[in-house]
């Protein structure tokens, strides 16, 4: 638990939110490739290179960072993300500031690899700032507003300095052998660090990624990518942390992989526990199968989505839902009413998410639970097509006298309850509500008396 009591205050409120988006964009939209990692050259599935340029690395660099001559997102619109998303019951968002790659999508004056330099064709749009102009909408939306950073950078000439040829993901030199050129990338990202922190208004999270970026004492050797870490690259984030929380009080710093007091919480990828953590956490994952945008990527049903949120919040978690902006800067319509479908089953039945907690033992069947206060909620995770309700739902999981009582929110009547022989109790449902349920997908039931 951080020591600083604005930022245990900041972590429970955000712990309460439960649902947050995250927006992952930048210039390599235009090819619908994976964001930042075909420069990467390492032989992995996510660095592999399509497209003319595939067989060189050099002129694949030079063809991907010209990208940004041509980045124009004309229908960039964060007022009708940040309504969408307030629709979804999203409480928080994510904008993404830099990836890997290294191309600022704010205006800073460390670099011309940004989205305001002259030689992107959006930077004569008032509009140019997208960093800013998302952080305000969403704020105006009253959703509390974060920043993605990534602290490697791989245009930086002081992290991929060109005297060696990068072999991967890492600095191409070891910096403690070139301690002057470290010091001028540390030097570059406090920077950075420090314009966000100073002209984009009120942050709540900074969520750093690119966890190799790290102290060499810090590595745990026991996971296997990081044991493939070749140098140091600490970036002193005690230094960067007291500015940032000086400029932004209470705010919480996810440093993911890096265990210690600048994680505020965990971050599991593309993946939900299968129980709790004693420290806080979020499942980050993507609305379609990738985190950038993909032309005609197919996104996750609603049925699928909803499941997913109602998995973490069950286990404790938050849920971060990631939709990435196309070429043009808007979401594709499925990804908007993916959101609407979200929204239709927060309204009705929102009270089993937010500033609920786990109760064991998570799940039974098709059911998992939520807790709080004195209320139990019991979540039927129905079937893709499984659009009636079964006529009796056996809870087996809490022992229970009668009278509990029990209702099926969206639904003003309390539901018939009978101890059952194996120590739980039988919801029975009326036949009126099994074939009219009052939402699709899950239906949550609220107990009080166990």
């Amino acid at each position: 638990m951080p020591a600083d009591k604005q930022v245990q205050q900041k972590l429970k409120e955000w712990g309460d939110m439960k649902f947050g988006l995250m927006i992952t964009w930048g210039p390599y939209s235009q090819w619908g490739v994976v964001e930042s990692w075909s420069l990467c050259p390492e032989d992995e599935g996510w660095c592999q290179r399509t497209g003319p340029y595939k067989d060189n690395w050099y002129e694949y660099k030079k063809a991907y960072e010209n990208l940004q001559t041509t980045f124009n997102p004309v229908k960039f619109n964060p007022q009708k993300w940040a309504a969408a998303a307030k629709e979804a019951g999203m409480k928080y968002v994510l904008a993404m500031a830099k990836h890997h790659d290294g191309f600022c999508m704010f205006d800073t004056k460390t670099t011309d690899y940004k989205i305001t330099d002259v030689k992107t064709p959006f930077s004569k749009d008032p509009r140019a700032n997208v960093t800013k102009e998302i952080l305000n909408a969403f704020r105006g939306e009253g959703l509390m507003p974060g920043i993605y950073f990534s602290k490697p950078d791989w245009h930086a000439p002081d992290y991929w300095w060109s005297y060696f040829p990068p072999k991967d993901r890492n600095p191409t030199y070891d910096t403690k052998k070139y301690p002057e050129i470290w010091q001028r990338f540390k030097n570059f990202t406090y920077t950075q660090f420090e314009e966000l922190m100073s002209d984009y208004g009120k942050v709540d999270l900074l969520w750093l990624d690119g966890g190799w970026v790290r102290p060499f004492s810090s590595i745990d050797s026991s996971v296997s990518w990081q044991r493939t870490i070749p140098y140091d690259q600490d970036i002193d984030m005690p230094k960067i942390a007291a500015m940032a929380r000086n400029k932004q009080p209470g705010m919480l710093i996810v440093d993911r992989t890096v265990a210690g007091e600048y994680e505020n919480y965990l971050t599991p990828e593309a993946m939900i526990p299968n129980e709790t953590n004693p420290i806080p956490w979020e499942s980050c994952m993507p609305m379609s199968s990738s985190w950038s945008y993909v032309p005609n990527a197919k996104n996750k049903s609603a049925n699928t989505l909803i499941h997913m949120l109602c998995n973490a919040v069950s286990k404790g978690g938050n849920f971060l839902l990631n939709v990435a902006p196309g070429p043009d800067g808007d979401w594709d319509d499925s990804s908007y009413y993916r959101l609407k479908e979200i929204g239709a089953w927060m309204k009705v039945n929102d009270e089993a998410i937010y500033g609920t907690t786990f109760i064991k033992p998570y799940k039974e069947g098709k059911m998992v639970f939520t807790k709080k206060a004195d209320a139990v909620y019991a979540i039927y995770l129905a079937d893709e097509n499984e659009l009636q309700m079964p006529a009796v739902i056996p809870v087996n999981s809490f022992a229970t006298k009668l009278p509990a009582k029990i209702y099926l929110l969206g639904y003003n009547k309390p539901m018939t309850i009978a101890l059952n022989n194996v120590g739980g109790f039988n919801i029975i449902v009326p036949e009126k509500i099994r074939n009219d349920p009052p939402s699709k997908n899950a239906w949550v039931f609220k107990i009080t008396g166990l």
